[in-house]
């Protein structure tokens, strides 16, 4: 989708699909906390979309925009962005904060699917 700043590979959630599309799924998933006006949010962009195209089918890929789901963001206490939150079972096991490199994310990614 050219000219998108959203990549099919990373499904954008509002607070109304967060509970049943991540908690209730109950499947391993990476949830980013993200604005269009957030520049390190920016840089991750290609990063995550990488790694959402090597795990495909393992793990799911979210994304929410700060500015349109304010429940979901109280709910987790975001108060950082770019915040990720790794779910397994339906519970948060780890988070980052920050634009950091992709051989961190992929620990945590490769450390949840260990459990899955």
């Amino acid at each position: 989708m050219a000219g998108s700043d959203m990549s099919e590979k990373l499904k954008k959630l509002q607070d109304g699909d967060f509970a049943k599309m991540v908690v209730e799924s109950g499947k391993p998933a990476v949830v980013d906390f993200w604005a269009t006006w957030c520049e390190p949010c920016k840089r991750l962009d290609q990063v995550l979309e990488d790694i959402a195209e090597k795990y495909n089918g393992l793990i799911s890929f979210y994304r929410v925009d700060v500015n349109e789901s304010q429940q979901t963001i109280n709910r987790y206490s975001i108060r950082s962005i770019p915040t990720l939150l790794f779910f397994h079972e339906g519970e948060i096991v780890d988070h980052v904060i920050g634009a950091v490199a992709r051989e961190e994310i992929e620990k945590k990614i490769e450390n949840i699917l260990r459990y899955a």
